[in-house]
């Protein structure tokens, strides 16, 4: 290469180096001009909508699971799983996750538990997520999944069951579980049912724009024709705002206790007796209860609120359940297959508080139900069971307002956006709401 050559060469590279010299330092120039928090944009600007890239788990809940089990089951780790049930203990009670339901887990790409839900029932569910403001903290609330609430009719008429007729009307048999809670203390539907018995109800319906199938909300009213005696029930606040069941002319239909501590599908096989012949012992002696047949683990309800004074095993009762209610009133549930409550629980009235079996001395499944008024056993078929108070006297004119509007629109001529019927569903109208 010649002198003039190279010299051309040096000249152009150190031309390049300079304008690059400068660039560069334009380029740190304008880097102190911009606002400081740019320079220091976190790396997790990828993640800023998580949704997107969130890693999705949905865990079966097994039977005997704990909140803690299922976690470590999925490899959460043993901080995260504690800040999460720390979390949900503030909201929810996690010991009434249920068997055969599930949680739903959300991880970012690198394992992060970002946010966890639990369907609590079919309008709420828990949903936690991860806290913006504290280092591996979490939020949870119970949030209510949203839908469109509407009233229909439900009409049938009694050939076997409620039940039957209800499902024949294409309606879910929880539906007449909740007409059996209505009138629960008017009529026992274990005994009571006759065929022919008519009904008509009008129920809240909640629908989930096609997602999910509805569900049942409130029954605002309902008739029930047992052997031709009329039996009504309107829903409508009491002076404490607490919701209750009137009968057409404002009689209260709750009572202090319920009229059995099962809902459907049982038979009092042995009666109250002060000399029964027991079939296991072969001999005479009082059976101070009643017994109802029903299937090995059958839900059994307190028939009334009050305090668990004992829950165990106890000789021939086998599983016991013993609450204390007001005005010296206690009630004994024997021989069960499983207790769901403890010593010292408070419960409400028509809460499940355990399961039919056949412990103890018991030929076959049932539940044997007792009750007693400051130590005496009495016969609870033939116990005379005190209403509530009336409808408040500044509340009937409202009250008949409202019971009217229920009754017309149990009506069959009254436009709603769904008429059920028990030989099946009659063309839609558009609700007028």
């Amino acid at each position: 290469m010649s002198q003039r050559t190279l010299r051309s060469t040096l000249v152009l590279c150190l031309g390049l180096i300079s304008a690059a010299g400068f660039s560069l330092l334009v380029w740190n120039f304008s880097q102190v001009l911009q606002p400081q928090e740019a320079e220091f944009e976190p790396p997790r600007l990828q993640a800023a909508n998580p949704v997107v890239n969130l890693l999705m788990d949905t865990i079966p809940i097994r039977r005997g699971d704990t909140l803690g089990d299922i976690l470590a089951r999925v490899e959460v780790d043993p901080d995260t799983r504690t800040s999460l049930i720390s979390a949900i203990r503030k909201t929810f009670d996690i010991r009434k996750i249920r068997a055969g339901s599930h949680l739903v887990i959300g991880r970012s790409p690198l394992g992060i538990v970002e946010l966890l839900e639990y369907a609590i029932d079919p309008d709420h569910k828990l949903s936690l997520a991860r806290s913006e403001g504290e280092e591996g903290a979490y939020v949870a609330n119970v949030v209510e999944i949203p839908g469109t609430i509407r009233p229909a009719r439900v009409c049938g008429t009694l050939q076997s069951s409620l039940i039957e007729s209800i499902e024949k009307a294409g309606e879910r048999p929880e539906l007449a579980y909740q007409v059996a809670e209505v009138f629960a203390w008017s009529l026992d539907f274990y005994t009571d049912p006759r065929r022919g018995d008519s009904y008509c109800l009008l129920v809240e319906k909640k629908e989930y724009g096609g997602v999910r199938p509805p569900t049942y909300q409130r029954i605002l009213a309902a008739t029930y024709d047992n052997a031709g005696t009329v039996y009504d029930a309107y829903l409508f606040p009491d002076e404490d705002g607490a919701p209750r069941y009137y009968s057409s002319n404002g009689e209260s239909l709750q009572a202090a206790f319920l009229r059995s501590p099962l809902r459907f599908e049982a038979r009092v096989t042995s009666h109250f007796s002060r000399r029964r012949f027991h079939p296991i012992l072969k001999n005479y002696r009082p059976h101070l209860g009643n017994d109802y047949a029903a299937p090995v683990g059958t839900p059994v309800q307190a028939i009334a609120g009050g305090r668990v004074v004992f829950s165990g095993m106890l000789g021939g009762a086998g599983n016991l359940i013993r609450i204390s209610h007001l005005n010296g009133y206690e009630t004994q549930y024997m021989h069960l297959s499983r207790r769901l409550v403890r010593n010292g629980e408070k419960v409400v009235q028509g809460q499940r508080i355990g399961l039919v079996g056949s412990t103890g001395l018991a030929t076959g499944p049932h539940l044997d139900f007792r009750i007693r008024k400051n130590g005496r056993f009495l016969d609870f078929e033939h116990l005379k069971l005190p209403l509530g108070p009336k409808i408040a006297e500044h509340q009937e004119a409202e009250f008949a307002v409202a019971r009217d509007r229920f009754s017309g629109l149990m009506d069959a001529n009254s436009p709603l956006a769904t008429t059920v019927v028990a030989n099946g569903v009659a063309p839609a109208v558009e609700s007028a709401r």
